[in-house]
């Protein structure tokens, strides 16, 4: 596990596994509010070909909230993302540490809604 991310491998198709992790992210609390296929974009503006590889931009709007009431300009961090990508014929779904990513701003009272953000998005990857 890196220091900024947790991820999981799966036997899944690369569409199998981003509906998975739709599902499983719905159950935590969040939805999806943005959507980048980065395979696409690349192809479109550079006419490259790489594997598949999704971002999509998560938010639990509960917590959301409650970041923004603590810090205002948090927003430059959200939403949550996780990566679907096709790697060696596997998918693996990657998701941002929240903890990670609050360090930087430096304020102590987001600490525990980051943890509990971690933690919601850790399960995401334990059902999956």
């Amino acid at each position: 596990m890196s220091s900024y991310y947790h991820s999981k491998t799966l036997n899944l198709s690369i569409d199998a596994a981003e509906e998975r992790v739709r599902e499983e992210l719905k159950k935590e609390g969040f939805g999806v509010l943005t959507e980048i296929d980065v395979r696409a974009t690349l192809k479109k503006k550079l006419d490259v070909d790489v594997p598949p590889y999704k971002i999509l931009g998560a938010c639990n709007p509960a917590f959301a909230h409650k970041a923004l009431q603590t810090e205002n300009k948090i927003g430059t961090m959200l939403p949550c993302n996780v990566v679907v990508q096709e790697v060696d014929g596997k998918v693996e779904v990657a998701v941002v540490d929240p903890v990670a990513s609050m360090q930087a701003v430096g304020n102590e009272s987001l600490v525990g809604i980051a943890s509990e953000v971690r933690d919601k998005l850790k399960t995401v990857l334990d059902r999956l």
